[in-house]
């Protein structure tokens, strides 16, 4: 198969969705891997690293488009780079589509075959290829809100560990998946108060066994948001509705009883926010302010770490990398009911069901329309 790594594009992006011992990894099975110039040179990575691995240099984004057969990327492509997509493409990258109807019209337009990294799921009922990256950004975010809690940034002034005679900062992380576990052991790590908030009893009982008298947990219940929000300094958006829309659980409202210069920070925006009064924002320009509340909502969080993030992430899509090259799109999509799961854009149509809702859109089954199409 012919596979084709552009360079990203998106506003200070320096992840690239394949190293050069993965590019080594695909050629040994006779594939051709074609990577835009340039590629890596984000991460220290060289076009001849990626010569030597056994990849072919091209000098345009448009030119590996025109190359090859499977698309790889690390973020939803670019409306310049929807319009290069054909009928005879598959893409295999983040998609969030549901808070992006532009991006799925396109897609949809191109006829391409898209796969999202973020519907793929596993065995353990998991999201293998959205995990490294949540695992990054659950990380970063405690960084990131410490930092905007300074008073230069917007912030109160607040140190997260406190001091001797003087309290530590109170963090409210919403949800307790992968972001929010990274997020809760950063935050106890700085010495901060911490409480979760998530919905599964199950999952409170576990981060309880693992964090014991470290870690305060409580049910979601609209009562406990607010309380304990109204009361944070900073607070972690973490939900997660795999492929769909993040539910807004923090509104206007609250933000007005928040102390002047506390700290959101929503990792959920990828999924359009958890926050009524989240917008996405950039690396460039990465707070705003809104009722006096300071606001991080960074879209591709990671992204301020691309060398630890590619890594990371390279070793989660490799395997289905080298399913989709060696049995081909369809057989490796057939055989495999967790990376069919990753499904969401096929012929025009629009196959996961999460996605189609968000959008209002019809939902075609992905198993249905690969089926009609043998």
């Amino acid at each position: 198969m012919k596979i084709g790594v552009p360079k990203e594009i998106k506003v200070l992006e320096h992840r690239v969705a394949m190293v050069p011992s993965s590019v080594r990894e695909l050629t040994v099975f006779g594939h051709e891997v074609f990577v835009e110039t340039a590629a890596g040179s984000g991460i220290g990575i060289s076009d001849e690293d990626y010569r030597r691995a056994g990849a072919k240099i091209l000098s345009s984004a448009a030119e590996v488009f025109a190359s090859a057969e499977l698309i790889v990327k690390v973020k939803e492509p670019q409306p310049s780079e929807c319009k290069m997509l054909t009928e005879d493409h598959t893409l295999f990258t983040y998609l969030h589509l549901a808070p992006d109807p532009e991006q799925a019209q396109l897609l949809m337009a191109s006829g391409c075959t898209a796969i999202a990294y973020e519907t793929v799921t596993d065995p353990f009922q998991g999201l293998p290829l959205l995990s490294p990256m949540s695992e990054v950004a659950g990380r970063m975010a405690i960084q990131a809100g410490a930092h905007c809690l300074e008073k230069h940034q917007g912030g109160s002034g607040i140190l997260l560990a406190g001091v001797p005679g003087v309290p530590s900062a109170k963090v409210v992380i919403l949800g307790g998946g992968v972001v929010g576990i990274n997020a809760i052991r950063m935050a106890i790590g700085q010495e901060a108060h911490v409480t979760v908030i998530d919905k599964s009893l199950r999952r409170l009982k576990e981060l309880d066994l693992q964090f014991a008298s470290r870690l305060n947990t409580l049910y979601a219940t609209e009562d406990a948001i607010e309380r304990c929000v109204i009361g944070a300094d900073l607070v972690i958006g973490a939900v997660l509705v795999p492929g769909g829309a993040a539910p807004k659980l923090v509104t206007r409202e609250h933000l007005k009883k928040m102390r002047k210069g506390s700290v959101l920070v929503d990792v959920a925006i990828d999924q359009g926010g958890c926050f009524a009064t989240s917008r996405a924002t950039t690396h460039a320009e990465p707070i705003f302010s809104e009722e006096g509340v300071i606001h991080y909502c960074v879209a591709n969080m990671p992204g301020a770490v691309p060398r630890t993030a590619t890594f990371a992430l390279n070793n989660a899509t490799l395997p289905f990398i080298l399913a989709l090259a060696n049995r081909g799109v369809k057989q490796a999509l057939l055989e495999d009911p967790h990376l069919l799961n990753g499904l969401n854009v096929y012929r025009g149509f629009l196959t996961y069901k999460a996605v189609a809702e968000a959008l209002g859109h019809p939902y075609h089954p992905a198993l249905e329309m690969l089926c009609e199409a043998n």
